[in-house]
């Protein structure tokens, strides 16, 4: 089995080149849903977090209120680093129970695991080979901006928050620009898939 790090920066595409390696027959393991599975009410990373920001954090129906904590943490990096310590162990405890799982069904398997902050998390070492999804700034800027509807200070916040693509391209084996149109993307894909099976 093959394993591919999927990684990029919010609002790179990242998401659209997963499925488009999902429909040439890979493998794929979503670390945000993982994140999100994690942290669902009772959970011991769900525990952890209401014990460190109380139980303000919650809504009604118990879940975290993703919008708040987003509020709270992405202003102080040392806040980013502790939720990052609650909420990593448990997801690449996920992953491995994922991998090992489909490995016994596919040895041949190649697994994309599509992680927003492989590098950042120090996750390299899971993976066989780095595969960004890669926009220049300013692209990435107006993408959020649109997508999320945010103002361009809100948007510079979240992408302040993260390692720059272009810090995360030193760190790559491949890249792919996603900053043309999605058939130039699709063809960058082909021969990914061509030369990594």
């Amino acid at each position: 089995m093959k394993i591919i790090g999927l990684t990029g920066g919010i609002a790179s595409g990242k998401s659209t080149v997963a499925k488009m390696l999902e429909k040439r027959g890979a493998h794929l393991i979503d670390a945000d849903k993982l994140a999100r599975e994690v942290v669902e009410p009772g959970r011991p990373a769900w525990q952890a977090i209401v014990n460190w920001l109380g139980e303000s954090i919650l809504l009604p129906d118990r879940n975290i209120n993703r919008a708040r904590l987003a509020n709270l943490v992405f202003k102080d990096k040392q806040k980013i680093e502790k939720l990052n310590k609650i909420v990593h162990p448990w997801v690449g405890s996920r992953f491995s129970t994922l991998s090992e799982e489909i490995r016994a069904k596919d040895p041949e398997a190649i697994l994309v695991y599509d992680v927003p902050l492989l590098i950042e998390a120090g996750m390299q070492n899971m993976v066989e080979h780095i595969l960004l999804v890669y926009v220049p700034r300013e692209v990435q800027l107006e993408r959020l901006k649109k997508r999320d509807g945010l103002s361009r200070s809100e948007a510079e916040l979240r992408l302040n928050a993260q390692m720059s693509l272009e810090e995360k391209r030193k760190r790559a084996d491949t890249v792919i620009d996603n900053s043309g149109l999605l058939e130039a993307t699709a063809r960058q894909v082909d021969l990914f898939w061509e030369k990594i099976r």
